[in-house]
């Protein structure tokens, strides 16, 4: 592996409290979530703003039994 995961930081954990109030306007449950695996995006993370990803409602990521919830996937694409 040649990226780590990325980090906690100040900065990441303000841009998500921002994110999970507007996300309570539109009546969503923002939930915080780490998988431990390294984005591709980490490798930018020395350079840039913190980052907030949104990705698929599923489990098992990169795994055999890896799955997503096709119901989520519009109103996660919608925003």
């Amino acid at each position: 592996m040649n990226r780590p995961p990325m980090e906690r930081t100040r900065g990441t954990v303000q841009l998500f409290r921002k994110a999970q109030k507007l996300a309570a306007q539109l009546d969503w449950t923002l939930t915080e979530a780490g998988t431990g695996a390294p984005p591709m995006e980490t490798s930018l993370q020395p350079w840039a703003s913190p980052l907030l990803m949104h990705g698929a409602v599923g489990e098992g990521a990169h795994a055999a039994h890896e799955s997503i919830l096709i119901d989520e996937l519009a109103p996660r694409t919608a925003s």
